[in-house]
């Protein structure tokens, strides 16, 4: 395919190909498409606030009841609040769940 697209020799001022410009824009959605493929079959953990009962606390766990009693280890917990006289941690949704 021959581009008909003129072509300066200025360094200063230099003309984009348009048929270049057309090219990167379908590489672009080609892009865009792998990285939402990839994101569908490989997602992210998410990381949700969940309503608990803090039981027992130990150096390195939390015995909570959410539906069920579980030990979290205190290095999955990434946040603690006090909301509603309720705790919520912040912590992965597996984890919980």
């Amino acid at each position: 395919m021959d581009c008909h697209c003129e072509e300066r020799s200025d360094k200063a001022i230099r003309m984009v190909c348009h048929c270049e410009e057309r090219n990167d824009e379908a590489i672009s959605k080609v892009g865009k498409l792998m990285l939402w493929l990839y994101n569908l079959i490989y997602p992210k953990e998410r990381y949700i606030w969940a309503q608990v009962r803090i039981l027992h606390e130990t150096d390195k766990a939390i015995l909570v009841e959410h539906g069920m009693k579980i030990w979290i280890p205190k290095s999955r917990i990434h946040g603690i609040r006090l909301r509603n006289n309720t705790f919520e941690i912040y912590v992965k949704e597996s984890t919980v769940a």
